[in-house]
C-alpha cells in the first residue's frame, strides 16, 4: 500500500553528543520524503505526542518527537520524566536546540528523504519551534499557542525560557502560527505583537486565531479540545507542508 509507514521508539544524538530516546514514523516506500520534528509540549513525550508523529506519518512524511526529558528520567513514564524535568527547572534553550538538531539530521539521514524539514510544537513546543527556526536550518515552523515568545514567564512560574524577542530577527523560515483567541498564553495582544514583528521583518508567516478556542484546543484528551478548530488547524498544517516540505509521490495529503 502506498500510504503504509512503520512507527516505534528509537534513539537519535541530541545535544553534546547525547543518545536520547525518540518516538519516530517513517513511510514504508519513501520518496521524495520531507521531515517533520514533533516537539511536544510541557507534559512530555506522552501518547498524544507519540499519535501526532504517527499523522505525519500516515500523511507520507518521515517524523520524529526526541523525549526532551529523557536525561531528567530515562525510561521513565511520561508524567514522572516530565515532573523531575518541571523540578529541574525545565529544558535549557540549548540543549532543545542541541536536541533537535539532531533530530533534523536523523531526518535528513531517512532513506529516500528530499532535504526538506519543518518543526512543529504545542504549547512550550510551540515556542520551541520558533526558537528552533531562529537559530537551525528548517524549511518550515508551525508553532501552536506557543507561551512566552514575547514575554518572560510570570514570577514564581518555574520555567527556563526567555523572550525571542530578542532573536526573531534570525529567523527566515516561513511560519504558520495557529492560536486561541481566548488563551492567555499567548494572549490576542501578543500574537498581533509577533505578527507585526515578522511582516516588519519580512518573514514570511500567516496566523490564524480561532474563536471560541482557548490554550490547548489541539488536545483530544482535554477538555480544552476544540474539535472545529482542530480539524481546521490540521488542515491548515497539511497545506503547509505540502507547499514548504513536499508532497510525497503516491500520498493522499
Amino acid at each position: 500500500m502506498p500510504d503504509e509507514f512503520r512507527s516505534g521508539s528509537t534513539t537519535i544524538r541530541g545535544h553534546g553528543g547525547d543518545v536520547i530516546e525518540a518516538y519516530a514514523a517513517t513511510p514504508v516506500a519513501p520518496t521524495g520524503t520531507g521531515g517533520v520534528v514533533v516537539i511536544h509540549h510541557m507534559p512530555g513525550f506522552d501518547e498524544a505526542s507519540k499519535e501526532i508523529v504517527r499523522r505525519f506519518g500516515s500523511w507520507g512524511y518521515a517524523a520524529v518527537a526526541p523525549n526532551l526529558h529523557h536525561r531528567d528520567a530515562p525510561g521513565a513514564a511520561s508524567d514522572d520524566a516530565a515532573a523531575a524535568n518541571r523540578a529541574a527547572g525545565g529544558v535549557p534553550d540549548a540543549q532543545l536546540l542541541g536536541d533537535v538538531s539532531g533530530a533534523v539530521e536523523h531526518l535528513r539521514a531517512v532513506p529516500g528523504a528530499n532535504g526538506r524539514v519543518g518543526t512543529i510544537g504545542f504549547c512550550s513546543g510551540g515556542r520551541q519551534s520558533v526558537l528552533a527556526g531562529t537559530s537551525l536550518d528548517l524549511d518550515a515552523v508551525v508553532c501552536c499557542y506557543g507561551a512566552f515568545m514575547l514575554t518572560d514567564p510570570p514570577a514564581g512560574m518555574n520555567r527556563p525560557s526567555t523572550s525571542l524577542r530578542d532573536r526573531l530577527g534570525t529567523l527566515r523560515a516561513p511560519v504558520l502560527g495557529l492560536f486561541g483567541a481566548q488563551d492567555s498564553y499567548p494572549s490576542p495582544a501578543e500574537v498581533a505583537e509577533l505578527d507585526q514583528i515578522l511582516t516588519a521583518q519580512a518573514t514570511p508567516h500567516t496566523f490564524h486565531s480561532y474563536d471560541g478556542a482557548g490554550h490547548a484546543f489541539f488536545a483530544v484528551d482535554r477538555p480544552s479540545y476544540r474539535v472545529a478548530a482542530a480539524v481546521d488547524g490540521w488542515e491548515r498544517v497539511a497545506d503547509f507542508y505540502r507547499e514548504h516540505l513536499g508532497r510525497p509521490q503516491g500520498w493522499g495529503r
